[in-house]
C-alpha cells in the first residue's frame, strides 16, 4: 500500500497540508518515496504535566508539534527517524492509560492514546514501519537509548541523595543518562553525550561516578570528558528543560 501511495496526487496533497499547518518556521516535509500512514492527537507525559500534541506518522519519520488551532496550524516541529525507534506499552496508571514509550538514542518520552484500540493501530503502524525501514536498510534496531524522564511532579525530594526537598529555591533537575529528579548539588557534573548533545549536558554524581569509571557504558557515539560545575544561576531556563514548552 505504502509504495502504491508513494506517488499518489491525494499523498502529496495530504503532505502538503501537513507543511502549511507548520507554516515557514516547519521543515519541508515531502521528498520522494515518502507517504503520510496516519496522524492524531496523542497525550505527551511532557516535564511538568501531560500535554497534547499533534502527532503524524509518515513511513520513515514520526513528527509532532504542539497544537495552535486544531487541524489548521500548529507549532514548535520535532522530526523523529523512525530507524532509530523502539516502542514499549507501559502500563496503565490512574488517569493515565493507553500509553506506551517512544524511544530513542536523542530523547525519549511516554504518550497516550485515548483508546486501547488506537493504542494498537498506532504501536502497530510503527513497528511495521520500522521494521520495513530497517529490512531495506540491512540496518540493525538502535541498541540504546536516551533515559525517559521522570515528570517533575512524581518527585518532591532528590531521587539521588533523598535529602533536599525541592521548592522554588531548590529547583529540580533531571540527569540526561538517568532521567531521575534531582538535586542542583547532585547535578554539577556534565559528561559529553553525543546522540544527545555536541555538548556536555548534565549528568547526576551517580551516573557521572559510573560513566567515567566505565561501569556504565554511554551510548555507543559518546565520548567522556572530564565534569565541570554548573553556575545555575548562568543559567537559562532552557538549559535544564526538556523543552521550553515541555
Amino acid at each position: 500500500m505504502v509504495d502504491r501511495l508513494a506517488n499518489s496526487e491525494a499523498n502529496s496533497k495530504r503532505i502538503a497540508v501537513v507543511e502549511g499547518c507548520f507554516g515557514a518556521a516547519g521543515q519541508p516535509l515531502a521528498i520522494p518515496g515518502r507517504v503520510l500512514i496516519g496522524e492524531g492527537v496523542l497525550t505527551k507525559l511532557c516535564r511538568k504535566r501531560p500535554k497534547a500534541r499533534q502527532f503524524f506518522l509518515f513511513n520513515d519519520i514520526l513528527v509532532y508539534g504542539n497544537i495552535v488551532i486544531q487541524k489548521k496550524k500548529y507549532n514548535k516541529q520535532h522530526i523523529i527517524p523512525l530507524e532509530s525507534v523502539t516502542i514499549d506499552t507501559v502500563p496503565d496508571e490512574g488517569d493515565l492509560r493507553n500509553g506506551w514509550l517512544i524511544k530513542t538514542p536523542t530523547k525519549s518520552f511516554a504518550v497516550y492514546a485515548a483508546t486501547a484500540n488506537e493504542k494498537s493501530e498506532w504501536m502497530n503502524h510503527i513497528t511495521k514501519c520500522v521494521e520495513d525501514l530497517l529490512q531495506k536498510s540491512g540496518k540493525l534496531p538502535t541498541g540504546e537509548h536516551a533515559a525517559v524522564w521522570v515528570p517533575d511532579s512524581d518527585a518532591t525530594q532528590c531521587m539521588r541523595c533523598k535529602k533536599v526537598k525541592f521548592t522554588p529555591v531548590n529547583r529540580r533537575h533531571h540527569c540526561r543518562k538517568c532521567g531521575f529528579v534531582v538535586c542542583g548539588p547532585c547535578s554539577e557534573k556534565k559528561y559529553l553525550l553525543l546522540s544527545q548533545s555536541s555538548k556536555p549536558v548534565r549528568v547526576c554524581e551517580y551516573c557521572y561516578a559510573q560513566l567515567m569509571s566505565g561501569s556504565l557504558a554511554p551510548n555507543s557515539d559518546s565520548i567522556g570528558r572530564q565534569g565541570s560545575k554548573f553556575n545555575s544561576s548562568n543559567m537559562s531556563d532552557d538549559d535544564d528543560e526538556d523543552d521550553s514548552s515541555d
